[in-house]
């Protein structure tokens, strides 16, 4: 097992086992993954582990800060294992390709509400919305 992947979740009160830790890996390595694409990859790395138990993980290191969830309008949850900066989202219409984004440069419209409604806002999500660059060309009819 990650020494480094167990220290984290010690860190944040989650025992260590090995669904964890390999979810936490393969997380590392396909940022962007839905819930079945995480479970297929552990379950390659594992051998037999329930889709609950994946949800399961997924939901504790979610719910400690380990794992961030991205849920792109018509699209499955995503999860992500960047999550200390604050960053946003390139998603392709097509394909659902997701990629990460530094935060907006220059003027940032919409970060900041033009009210509040009485809620006490701490986070802003931004995701851009567009075509990959694969979807792009077969939609123009290249190769």
């Amino acid at each position: 097992m990650s020494d480094h992947r167990a220290e984290q979740l010690r860190a944040v009160g989650l025992r260590v086992t090995a669904p964890r830790v390999a979810t936490l890996d393969w997380l590392a390595e396909h940022p962007h993954a839905t819930a079945d694409q995480v479970a297929e990859g552990v379950r390659a790395r594992l051998g037999s582990v329930s889709t609950q138990a994946i949800y399961d993980v997924l939901n504790a290191c979610t719910q400690t800060g380990l794992l961030r969830r991205i849920e792109p309008a018509g699209s499955s949850a995503r999860f992500e294992a960047r999550v200390d900066d604050d960053h946003h989202h390139l998603v392709c219409r097509d394909c659902g390709r997701t990629e990460d984004v530094d935060r907006v440069v220059g003027a940032a419209p919409c970060l900041e509400p033009s009210t509040s409604a009485g809620f006490t806002i701490d986070a802003a999500e931004v995701v851009f919305w567009g075509r990959c660059p694969g979807c792009a060309a077969e939609q123009e009819g290249q190769p």
